[in-house]
């Protein structure tokens, strides 16, 4: 009999040992799993809020873009009162006539649109690309878009526009008329590098924080441009 509860005892204790490691492990496990679980809300707290400073980054830069657009609206609008020519009302003789006319023209100063937008914008960025008359260049480029709302080369002249005033050191006309580009034609083939170019300019004006945003966005908005792509990350690496 004695022997019997022996036997029964042991397996008792043995039991209960069992029990007792099993349940320490389970609390080292319950312990371990409550500090990972601190860890990730840790992390997910801290990407939020570098989300939300990226957000306001982006909503200031996007406000101020909107904000340099209407301020330089004048100058469109003073070019209506200026424009004397209506190329849609323009005979098919005085077309031909105008165009042969711009064709012996020796400069820009004395330039008007022929109602042909192709020959216009070739006409006129030819003496950009030679860096000649450039005054006289904004002024043509300014008759052109007024000239030619619906023309294809829209995009273009305004993104000429914002260089040659870039190229005068007038950075606040030519940053309106890069982010009108931005704006209003975000898929022509001058987006990219008129997005560029206004990073370029708040970098130049010390808006280091909005020039790196502007250049996270060229590189987020236009991934396959990788000449444009390349030149915005040099540009955030020297920013590091």
């Amino acid at each position: 009999m004695l022997k019997k509860y022996s036997v029964i005892f042991a397996l008792l204790s043995t039991s209960f040992m069992a029990h007792a490691v099993s349940t320490s492990e389970l609390e080292r496990i319950v312990t371990a799993q409550g500090q990972l679980l601190t860890e990730y809300q840790q992390q997910i707290t801290d990407l939020e809020q570098e989300v939300d400073v990226l957000r306001g980054q982006l909503q200031e830069t996007t406000y101020k873009l909107d904000q340099t657009i209407e301020r330089q609206k004048s100058i469109l609008q003073q070019m209506a009162a200026d424009s004397t020519t209506n190329a849609a009302s323009s005979s098919a003789n005085q077309t031909n006539n105008q165009a042969t006319e711009s064709s012996t023209t020796t400069g820009l100063s004395d330039w008007k649109p022929t109602g042909n937008d192709k020959n216009d914008y070739n006409y006129i960025v030819s003496f950009i690309l030679q860096g000649k008359e450039k005054k006289n260049a904004i002024v043509a480029l300014q008759q052109f878009v007024k000239t030619y709302p619906k023309s294809v080369y829209q995009a273009n002249a305004n993104y000429w526009l914002g260089q040659v005033n870039y190229g005068l050191a007038q950075k606040n006309d030519a940053s309106y008329y890069f982010a009108y580009v931005i704006k209003n034609y975000p898929q022509s083939a001058k987006a990219s590098e008129s997005m560029y170019k206004l990073g370029l300019i708040l970098l130049e004006q010390g808006e280091k924080v909005k020039a790196k945003t502007i250049f996270q966005q060229v590189i987020a908005q236009y991934p396959k441009d990788a000449a444009i792509v390349n030149q915005a990350k040099q540009q955030l690496a020297n920013l590091q």
